[in-house]
Order: C-alpha cells, then structure tokens, then sequence
C-alpha cells in the first residue's frame, strides 16, 4: 500500500508538471491567437485601403477618359476650323485672282505717273481727262507717315459717263471736287 502510495504521488506529481506545461502551451497558444487575430486586423486593413486607392485610381482613369474624349473633340472641332480656313483661303485666293485679272486693263506709265490703258480704246467711248496734279504736301514727321496712307492716283478708265474724281492730294477736304 505504501508503494502504490509512492507510486500515485508519483503519479499526481507528473500530472501536474504535465498540466502545468499544458497551460504554459495554452498561454502560448492564446498569445499565438492574439497576434494572429492582430495580423488579420492588419491585413484587412490594408485590403481596405487597397480598395480606396483602386477606387481613387478607376476615378482618376475615368477622369483622363474624359479628357482624352474632350481633347479628341477639341482636335475635330479645330480640324474642321482648319478645313473651314483652307476652303476660305481658297475662296479668297480666287476672288484676289479675280480682282487681278479685273484690274490688269490698268497700267500705270511709270515716266509721268499718268494711267493709260493696256489694251487700246473701246470704240464709241473717249477716256476722261486726268485730273491736274496739285503740289505735293509739306513732308509729315515720321511717325505719321506710318499711319497715313499714300495718295490714290487717278486712273482713266473708258466710261461714256461723266467722272466725278477728287484729286490725290485733297483728301479730307470736301470744297476741293471738281468735275470733268
């Protein structure tokens, strides 16, 4: 009886080492369980803001779309300004053309700064006389002579009408209108 005695202190004794080693592994496993609550803590968060920036980023990408349609529809828009431009260009080159071509029957005669026709009279129709040239005015300071613009000269045109001219140099001047 003494011996089973020994033997059951014996025993109990190593029972209790062997609880308290479980509840040592038990501390560790609930610290292990602590930190591993703590980790998935942490990672949802970072999922979370993983999720805010993707959505920040899908705004941002839909916002250059939007620029990118909006600069597209700038391109076309001057595209067609530019179509619009050339056509008007054009337009106006033929009519300058045009105007060339209307105003070359007149030539100026270089030695006496008096028009004459190119081509000859038309018959029935006399030319106009040209109108009498008047002294030159003083010379204006240099600065207005950027503004003012030369004197027209008096062209002679065929016309069976009579021609009201005003002579080069009265411009401005309303008492100065002769007619031929």
């Amino acid at each position: 009886s003494a011996e089973a005695a020994k033997e059951i202190k014996t025993l109990i004794n190593a029972s209790v080492e062997r609880v308290e080693h479980g509840t040592a592994l038990v501390d560790q496993a609930g610290t292990t369980m602590t930190e591993v609550v703590s980790s998935i803590r942490r990672a949802t968060d970072l999922m979370g803001e993983i999720s805010a920036a993707s959505n920040e980023q899908s705004l941002g990408v839909s916002q250059v779309g939007e620029a990118v349609t909006q600069m597209d529809q700038v391109t076309q828009q001057n595209a067609a300004l530019v179509e619009e431009m050339a056509a008007a260009a054009t337009s106006l080159k033929s009519q300058a053309q045009e105007l060339v071509q209307v105003v070359a029957v007149f030539r100026l005669d270089g030695q006496n700064d008096r028009p004459s026709l190119k081509r000859g009279p038309v018959a029935g129709v006399t030319s106009a006389p040209v109108a009498p040239q008047l002294p030159r005015r003083p010379s204006v300071p240099a600065v207005r002579k950027s503004v003012l613009a030369p004197a027209p000269r008096v062209l002679t045109a065929p016309t069976p009408a009579k021609i009201v001219a005003r002579a080069p140099e009265s411009q401005g001047r309303d008492d100065d209108w002769e007619s031929f």
